[in-house]
């Protein structure tokens, strides 16, 4: 499936990445290139959607979240079980920034951040 739009996210371990976001997102991996030792560019799917990531590379101007003081965006992820979803992330290194709760506007949502210093919002149905 072609996607209009794929979010990169630049992280400074591209095989820790793929490794985190496949057991702790389920995504799965539909293209990886590796080249002289570097992935600079690996795409994943979760459901319908693709995103992609790459190693962060100083001479090309990719830098990772860790690399520029935190990340500026918020990844918003609807899945069946944010509480479950949020629970297996941080039991692979990612923290719980905001702990998932009912929140007044009709969803259930949390705050997670990966080990690579994205933000996830995992956000679910009202408990």
């Amino acid at each position: 499936m072609n996607s209009p739009l794929v979010p990169k996210l630049l992280v400074s371990d591209a095989d820790a990445a793929i490794t985190f976001y496949t057991r702790a997102l389920g995504a799965e991996v539909s293209l990886r290139v590796d080249e002289a030792g570097v992935v600079n560019h690996a795409e994943l799917t979760l459901g319908a959607a693709v995103f992609a990531l790459a190693q962060s590379v100083e001479e090309w101007g990719w830098a990772d979240p860790g690399s520029v003081g935190g990340s500026p965006v918020l990844l918003v992820l609807t899945v069946a079980d944010p509480d479950a979803t949020a629970h297996r992330m941080a039991q692979l290194g990612a923290e719980v920034v905001i702990a998932v709760e009912n929140r007044p506007y009709g969803k259930r949502q949390g705050r997670v951040k990966d080990p690579f210093g994205h933000l996830w919002v995992l956000s679910g149905e009202l408990r």
